[in-house]
């Protein structure tokens, strides 16, 4: 809480908020150099790129492997289609998981059990084993780590903060971009050295160093009941991660290219293989230069994505990702030339980043935190369903209508129905506009105040969200001294009392507030009941901001050395034993 003391006291505020009005003459950055400054991250991220590179690598190796031993489209997309529908049927089960586990412990045992599952696919090749049991342990290590990417995702925003998110998930895939060149590189060159085996062997190697660098991860959660209190059995549970998906418009268009987005390339496993061999005459192990050169698109990209997701018209800039990913893949029927082709496909990396990210940042920014793994759970299953759903039509449509109407249908079609969806995509970008607008005089409220001198633009728009605006009837006590500290509180109009007991035996006052001011900080920074009693001394308007976003949003930021001393300083008006520190503080839940 805050006391109005001295004049001395509000010119220390003033000084921190009119250096950081300085700093803030330009947009906000959330450099991705910052990034690599957290440890956590470097750690989550080294982890990422080893255990994906190995996994494209061995994609490359199944599909090679099932092919060359079958001879058939149909076979490669079985292979596909099982390990893709059996990551679908778990996701919902995984966000479950990721949500009531520890997620940094969880994504260590799955990258142990995927090592054991690969171990035994090396064994199989090696031993030239049934197609059927090779299919079988990849969708068990399909199964296994499903639960993987909701709580990497989860996790995210407590490793890097509200504003480094766009920035980290651009990263993040420009992980997977730069893990489909390197690894069906390393794929392709194992397999013109050396058989599936060892191709499936290095990637069990890549589990075991994941789970070597996550295990040296700090960043811990707290699991939630999200059985409530025993009383909601897994379909209820999941159905709030899917109530909280469908709940916003903007999560549910956005997500909904994502998925399309996966649709096109659910057909693009199967395609590749044959726009390979008959158009490119680069035979069966071209599949894997396709898809590096779809990989050194989104890497290219990716440096741009940052800024390109503070823009408030996410909608059309969806909708041309969306047109760049698929308009050039009608031009392959024209291309015999393996280079030309890889130019295309970076072109098309270029575009389907720009809907990934723009996604999957909605989805982490505009859903609770206690249902997010839930809600990514969700949208993997569809992102997979989409997958399965293309690799399945693929073999049909090139049976019916053959190679090159195939590549002119994908090029054409997707790019049509954004075009068609582009009015709802407009209404998107006005209401996020009106949205801003609404918001913008919390944001102004909440940039003065001296505690949130060390919070990002994007943090503060959040809190704006989250703020409820009050009015109080004067002589109404707002919070009570040895309460459980709740809320955070702003106050806008009017004046309030503060009185405290403290670790004397009578009540006394120890000052009034007026607007613009702020009180409750005290026992959520320090995790203790509340210190003092607030009563409105005239009629107030106050903002009311729960506490876990307050929390997080410090979390995040630093909190000044002025805004630090002036809360250590009240506290020792009223409990002079006792001092503040961060550390006391909870983590974000």
């Amino acid at each position: 809480m805050t006391a109005q003391v001295t004049v001395e006291d509000r010119e220390r505020r003033r000084g921190p908020l009119a250096r950081l009005r300085r700093r803030r003459t330009g947009p906000a950055r959330a450099g991705y150099r910052t990034l690599f400054r957290i440890r956590d991250y470097r750690l989550l991220f080294s982890g990422l790129t080893i255990s994906m590179s190995g996994s494209w690598a061995y994609n490359v190796g199944l599909v090679v492997f099932v092919f060359n031993a079958t001879h058939s489209p149909g076979w490669v997309a079985a292979a596909s289609m099982t390990r893709f529908l059996t990551a679908l049927i778990a996701s919902p089960f995984a966000g479950l998981i990721a949500d009531r586990m520890e997620r940094v412990r969880l994504m260590i045992t799955l990258d142990l059990l995927a090592l054991v599952w690969q171990t035994l696919l090396a064994v199989t090749a090696a031993l030239n084993g049934p197609i059927a049991l090779a299919i079988g342990f990849a969708a068990l290590t399909s199964l296994s780590t499903a639960s993987y990417g909701p709580a990497a995702r989860a996790a995210t925003p407590a490793v890097v903060g509200e504003d480094h998110l766009a920035a980290a998930n651009s990263i993040d895939s420009a992980v997977e971009n730069l893990s489909i060149i390197v690894g069906p590189a390393i794929g392709a060159i194992l397999l013109a050295v050396s058989a599936a085996t060892v191709v499936f062997a290095v990637n069990a190697a890549t589990f075991a160093l994941s789970a070597v660098l996550v295990s040296r991860m700090r960043t811990r959660n707290q699991p939630g009941d999200i059985t409530e209190g025993g009383t909601a059995g897994p379909f209820r549970q999941m159905a709030a991660g899917f109530r909280a998906f469908v709940s916003s418009p903007t999560v549910m268009l956005l997500a909904g290219f994502s998925i399309l987005a996966s649709f096109v390339y659910g057909t693009d496993t199967v395609l590749f293989v044959v726009v390979s061999k008959n158009l490119l005459g680069t035979g069966a192990t071209g599949y894997g230069y396709l898809l590096a050169a779809l990989g050194v698109g989104g890497i290219l990209m990716a440096g741009f994505m940052n800024r390109v997701a503070q823009s408030r018209r996410l909608g059309a800039i969806i909708v041309a990702g969306m047109a760049v990913y698929c308009l050039p893949t009608a031009a392959l029927p024209l291309v015999h030339a393996p280079a030309v082709a890889a130019v295309l496909e970076v072109v098309r990396g270029a575009g389907t980043i720009v809907v990934d990210v723009l996604a999957i940042t909605a989805l982490q920014r505009l859903v609770p935190s206690d249902v997010v793994a839930r809600v990514f759970g969700v949208f993997f299953a569809l992102v997979l369903a989409a997958i399965s759903l293309g690799a399945l039509l693929m073999p049909i449509l090139l049976g019916a209508i053959g190679v090159t109407t195939t590549l002119l249908v994908m090029g054409f079609a997707i790019p049509a129905l954004a075009v068609l969806a582009y009015p709802w995509i407009r209404a998107l970008d006005s209401r996020a506009v009106a949205d801003l607008a609404a918001i913008e005089p919390r944001v102004r409220m909440l940039e003065g105040l001296d505690i949130f001198a060390g919070a990002t633009r994007a943090a503060l728009e959040r809190l704006a969200r989250a703020a409820r605006s009050e009015s109080v009837a004067a002589g109404t006590l707002i919070i009570r001294e040895g309460d459980v500290a709740d809320d955070f509180f702003v106050l806008t109009a009017g004046e309030v009392d503060i009185l405290a007991r403290g670790e004397g035996d009578a009540e006394r006052t120890l000052g009034v507030l007026h607007p613009p001011d702020y009180f409750g900080e005290i026992g959520l920074l320090g995790h203790r009941p509340r210190t003092a009693t607030v009563r409105a001394a005239t009629e107030c308007v106050l903002y009311r901001i729960p506490g876990g976003e307050f929390v997080d949003a410090l979390t995040v930021a630093t909190l000044s050395p002025s805004a630090l001393g002036s809360a250590q300083l009240r506290l020792a008006r009223t409990h002079p034993s006792q001092s503040l520190t961060l550390e006391s503080a909870p983590p974000p839940q």
